[in-house]
């Protein structure tokens, strides 16, 4: 980037001594995607268990995010999130209390896209660095304090070719590596190095085409491993090496967007499209179908574990819960559309896709019990007509942070 910055971000300081973003941060950072270990459950308690009519107290708002689907990264009491200002996509900063505009720094181009331009992942806040990948696939590495660029790479660089809706991916990082899925003849996944983003390895033994999906660290008999999901297979490769550990066929049908899920050696998928769900054992170097049903056909809004029972919307028969062993329904409610969710203390915090229903549910196998509901106020005036409410809600430090393209909303949920 020619400029650096547009503006100088004052006062980002990061001083998590944490050599891994998902491992050591503080109780109440949420510095990726799904929060610290990619599950979206929130540890923080103290919350309200019931709203009161019209909802939580907002905060504040904030109308210049521009366009776009990002998330929100959380650490040390900066919010960042992926938008557009000036023609190009950006990482903007905010103070998470007060809204107050930090400073942005570009990533690339503007994606263009039918079902609304602007970025679609988001940033990672790892030792110092926010770590961003627009629509395009342009990844960058910016210095928390500064704004300084220390390197940025493009997908296409390691034979990545941009999925039909652009790159949505929120990239891993977990000590020197920076892990991300290009997809492609040259492997699917790679790492690169988090000092000057320059290639350590590449899942060659996997070619899969990237989608839509975050990749999912986790541990199992003793050995670091990264679950990604594609439209083809569920797969893990070594952390260290790249190497294919297991695979699983998958056959999903035009996006395949949620995260995996693990929990015991089990790995958990789902895709909408009328395509469903799947548990997997994990082996010595195998994985062994446990089941696969049409119960949970969860398009792009989520789905979480919360014991022995999932949460999240399925096409068809609405909010499910879903036994996570058995993959038999609990319980299925269509008392509030399609949308997103997130997990804290105890209750489910829902927003609908279509009319920014905000709802506080009950995490429980008991039934679907909401707990207040209101609506998301104001909303952009820039969404483009096939677009909805697609950024998914997050919790920190005791606060609700939601997302309607431009405008950004913070409400106090504590007691």
């Amino acid at each position: 980037m020619t400029n650096r910055l547009s503006i100088l971000i004052t006062a980002l300081l990061l001083v998590s001594t944490a050599s891994t973003v998902l491992t050591k941060v503080q109780a109440a950072d949420w510095p990726t995607w799904r929060g610290a270990d990619r599950t979206d459950i929130s540890t923080e308690k103290g919350l309200l268990q019931s709203w009161p009519p019209g909802g939580p107290k907002q905060l504040w708002t904030f109308k210049n995010a521009g366009s776009g689907y990002s998330g929100f990264a959380i650490a040390n009491g900066t919010l960042y999130t992926l938008g557009t200002r000036n023609g190009k996509e950006i990482i903007i900063a905010l103070d998470a209390a007060t809204g107050k505009d930090k400073g942005f720094v570009v990533v690339g181009d503007i994606l263009s896209n039918n079902w609304g331009n602007g970025p679609r992942g988001t940033p990672t806040v790892a030792g110092g660095i926010v770590y961003a990948m627009g629509g395009g696939g342009s990844l960058i590495a910016a210095d928390a304090k500064t704004g300084v660029i220390k390197w940025k790479v493009n997908m296409s660089d390691f034979g990545g070719r941009k999925p039909g809706w652009g790159y949505c991916e929120s990239v891993t990082v977990e000590g020197d590596q920076v892990i991300c899925t290009p997809g492609g003849s040259q492997g699917s996944m790679v790492a690169l190095r988090v000092k000057d983003g320059s290639k350590i390895w590449q899942s060659s033994g996997i070619t899969d085409g990237a989608q839509y999906a975050s990749i999912l660290p986790i541990e199992h008999n003793g050995l670091r491993q990264y679950v990604q999901l594609t439209q083809q297979h569920v797969f893990g490769v070594d952390a260290k090496s790249g190497r294919v550990l297991w695979q699983s066929p998958w056959e999903g049908r035009t996006a395949v967007v949620p995260t995996p899920i693990h929990k015991d050696g089990h790995v958990y998928i789902s895709s909408g499209y009328g395509v469903g769900c799947k548990l997997v054992k994990l082996g010595n170097g195998s994985a062994t179908e446990v089941y696969r049903n049409q119960v949970m056909k969860n398009h792009h809004g989520g789905v979480l574990l919360v014991g022995d029972y999932l949460y999240g919307y399925s096409d068809g028969p609405g909010w499910i819960c879903q036994n996570f062993k058995s993959g038999e329904m609990v319980w299925n409610s269509k008392s509030l559309g399609k949308g997103s969710v997130t997990y804290a203390d105890g209750r489910l915090y829902t927003i609908s896709e279509s009319d920014a229903s905000v709802a506080l549910l009950d995490a429980s196998p008991e039934g679907y019990k909401e707990h207040g509901r209101f609506k998301l106020s104001p909303l952009s005036s820039i969404r483009s007509d096939r677009g909805k409410v697609w950024t998914h809600p997050v919790i920190s430090n005791g606060k609700l942070y939601l997302r309607d393209q431009d405008i950004i909303h913070c409400y106090d949920i504590t007691r």
